[in-house]
Parts: structure tokens; sequence; C-alpha cells
């Protein structure tokens, strides 16, 4: 279970299925790691904190490697991260199993936050 304003996971970017099948491939054979498919995206616990690959082609799709953290309200957590300098990249959107924003940071950092 996720915890309140803790990273939840890394999520790394794949061009599209056919880099998702070789990211698998690879982490599968390199490391031992098993996934949970989700279509165009994958997620593992095997890697020491959640990991997922997006392959999802849509508007909120990031270039690098990009931390989640977890909250129990985004509204709030949205107010909070703009309240203290943060810059909103993507509104709060649903997704499957919930919902998350992408924000800045001051030192430019894209980061996510999501909530169930």
């Amino acid at each position: 279970m996720p915890t309140h304003n803790q990273i939840d996971l890394v999520e790394f970017p794949v061009a599209d299925d056919r880099g998702l099948r070789g990211a698998r491939a690879f982490y599968e054979s390199a490391f031992d790691w098993t996934f949970t498919d989700y279509g165009e995206y994958l997620d593992t616990s095997d890697s020491g904190t959640v990991a997922g690959f997006n392959a999802v082609a849509d508007d909120h799709r990031q270039t690098m490697p990009m931390v989640v953290i977890y909250v129990d309200d985004l509204e709030a957590a949205r107010s909070r991260v703009t309240d203290a300098g943060g810059t909103v990249l993507h509104d709060i959107y649903a997704f499957p199993g919930g919902r998350r924003f992408h924000f800045a940071d001051p030192a430019g950092n894209e980061l996510a936050v999501w909530s169930a």
C-alpha cells in the first residue's frame, strides 16, 4: 500500500510496444524481475520500489525517468506544490488506478503526484 507523501514509484518512458517488450525482456533477463502487464504499461516491485515502464502515447509522455509521489489528497497536494514554487506541467487527469498531475520543481525536475 502506498504511503502518503512518499515516493511510490519510478517511471521509465518507452517509445512504443516494441520498446516495452524490449525493456521487459532486458530486465527479466538481467535482473530476474517479473512484471504486471497493463497493455501499454508494465510495472514491477522486484526492483526494490515499484518501477513502471510507460508506452502510453498521449500528451503526458515524459522523455526521462520520472519519480512519482503518492498522496492521500491530490487537490491539496497540487495547491501545496504551487504554493511552494512548483509549476504544474500537466493538470490533474485520470488513469487506470487513480489520478495524477505532473509538476516541475524550482530546479526544473519533472515529477508526478498520484492518488487513488
